[in-house]
């Protein structure tokens, strides 16, 4: 009866989300039209804010316009804006009638966190976004919708972490999402809405797995596939833990879950399910290991983020799935939805033309101070570009320092891939670190540790977890005792600049800094080696503090590495 029913309710849901993507395919036929129109009623929608005036909206008529009007930007540029929104004054981004429910928070390229305003439009975007990808998805593994939708597992966080001063809640926007589904609807997501509130990362992945492990599991969701990997190496280091409480109808109180949200989930874990206990019991009896190839083995495919560093993650799935297929979940932040992938095993999407208007820089410009922009249907495949949002949510030529390919095209919108955060972020599992970060951490740091770095590099190092190795030569760092000084006090600053760089440390999805004392003399080397690459000279080499390549430290053995520091 169940089933029927959600079936039953199903169906307006899965024929609005098959129209939703239908227009959207139409559109990208025609995404140059699209992305104009879109623009233009945009721009005329909030031409009464201040930023309008400052900005000139009554007189764009035209993208040309557009880009003589409207500076590209990045947070900094718009911070003021913002600021005011915070405050309540939403005049100062958004024209009359608009409404804003909350702010999207993530990491900045500096001390604070960036807050990225979320209107009612530009969450219904976000929404049909998604819509648009799970319909495409799902109807390319219709096992997992034939019965009605199988159950999904997908971890949200808390909407509602802090508010700004004029009581606008600040936190992920997963959970706004999560928390405004109807009731049969949830039924089909495993997490209760009342775990994005889970603070403890470990704590969250058992809950996620105390609602799912005894279910037929259709899909995981989640941005970083670290995240999954994370959750079901806890399950089986945990089994005895989650069996027991699956048999008694508990949760276990050696988790750190807030009072509240054990009171909301009490009804929920007390179901006793012995039947599945005693599953997971053979299971373990016949294999010696919890993983998920034997206890989800209908699990239709996985759903995370494929490019850049996230490949090497990749490789971890067969151990604990099997061969599943993997659909990309986007290009997506903050910030908003960049792509929707329509295709298993590709990181590529097709630009979502539908919800933002986008420009798009040639790599090879990127530097220049005022750089050349071209518009979605004029990127050539092959190429490398950075992206330009201009999106319902207050942000207009906004450069996430997104890099990315084009590798073809759908219809006249571009399919487009992912590649790094650009020359100055390093992300190896969503930490958006910046090179101005890393600058302010280490200078603190020596002050800290009382030493004197004449320079330095941190680099990502891959591992399990991956972590940041810092490279410094040997007589600036005499011992180890002053190397683990120096360790713990950039942990700390990066940890105080970086709010998703703490949260990927207290998750255990990155390992922590480590220095790696290389022979002196080393910079003047590695200064020579840069030089001849590139071609340049002398006074206009400048020393980076963090490269972000996983393979950039291969470039280092010839500088003779002393030792990995403690640890």
């Amino acid at each position: 009866m169940i089933k029927f029913i959600k079936r039953l309710v199903g169906r307006p849901i899965a024929n609005r989300a098959r129209r939703l993507a239908a227009d959207f395919h139409r559109q990208a036929a025609d995404a140059r039209r699209v992305q104009r129109e879109l623009l233009l009623s945009r721009i005329a929608r909030h031409a009464d804010s201040d930023f309008g005036r400052d900005h000139h909206f009554g007189e764009i008529r035209s993208p040309e316009d557009y880009r003589r009007r409207v500076p590209i930007g990045d947070y900094t540029s718009h911070e003021p804006y913002i600021d005011r929104v915070r405050d309540g004054d939403l005049s100062a981004l958004f024209g009359r009638g608009t409404e804003v429910l909350m702010f999207a928070m993530t990491s900045g390229t500096t001390n604070r966190p960036k807050t990225i305003p979320v209107t009612r439009e530009s969450l219904e975007n976000y929404r049909e976004g998604w819509l648009i990808w799970g319909i495409t998805a799902f109807d390319a593994h219709p096992d997992i919708i034939e019965n009605g939708l199988r159950p999904i597992l997908q971890i949200a966080s808390d909407w509602r972490e802090s508010h700004t001063s004029a009581g606008i809640p600040c936190g992920a926007i997963t959970g706004l999402t999560a928390s405004m589904q109807s009731r049969m609807v949830r039924t089909t997501y495993c997490m209760p809405p009342s775990g994005s509130r889970i603070k403890d990362v470990e704590s969250k992945y058992y809950v996620a797995l105390r609602s799912s492990v005894h279910k037929d599991l259709g899909t995981i969701i989640a941005a970083n596939p670290s995240t999954i990997l994370n959750m079901v190496r806890l399950g089986d280091r945990e089994r005895e833990t989650l069996i027991r409480d699956l048999y008694d109808g508990a949760l276990s109180s050696k988790w750190a879950i807030p009072d509240d949200v054990r009171k909301e989930m009490r009804f929920r874990m007390s179901i006793r399910r012995k039947d599945a206990a005693r599953r997971l019991e053979k299971i373990v009896a016949e294999n010696g290991r919890l993983l998920p190839r034997d206890y989800w083995p209908n699990l239709e495919f996985l759903s995370n983020w494929m490019g850049g560093t996230m490949r090497a993650y990749l490789r971890g799935y067969p151990e604990f799935f099997g061969e599943k297929p993997v659909r990309d979940v986007g290009l997506i932040a903050s910030e908003g939805r960049m792509t929707i992938p329509i295709e298993d095993g590709t990181p590529a999407g097709v630009l979502d033309v539908r919800h933002h208007y986008f420009e798009f820089i040639p790599e090879e410009e990127a530097d220049k101070a005022d750089p050349q922009v071209v518009e979605a249907a004029d990127l050539i495949e092959g190429r490398n570009y950075f992206i330009l949002l201009s999106t319902a949510g207050g942000l207009y030529r906004y450069n996430i320092f997104d890099l990315v390919r084009c590798v073809g095209f759908h219809g006249e919108a571009p399919v487009v891939e992912f590649l790094n955060k650009g020359a100055h972020f390093s992300s190896l599992t969503g930490e958006k670190l910046s090179e101005h970060q890393v600058i302010s951490a280490v200078e603190a740091a020596q002050r800290a540790a009382g030493v004197r770095l004449r320079s330095y590099l941190l680099l990502p190092v891959w591992g399990d977890p991956p972590s940041y190795g810092l490279l410094v030569e040997a007589s600036d760092i005499p011992d180890e005792a002053t190397a683990a000084r120096l360790d713990a006090a950039v942990e700390e600053q990066l940890r105080a600049l970086n709010v998703e760089y703490a949260a990927k440390r207290d998750s255990l999805r990155l390992g922590p800094v480590r220095t790696t004392r290389i022979k002196d003399g080393a910079w003047a080397e590695f200064q020579k080696q840069r030089l001849a690459r590139s071609g340049g000279t002398v006074e206009q080499y400048k020393q980076p503090h963090l490269i972000p390549d996983v393979d950039a430290v291969r470039a280092f053995p010839t500088l003779a590495a002393i030792d990995a520091g403690p640890g």
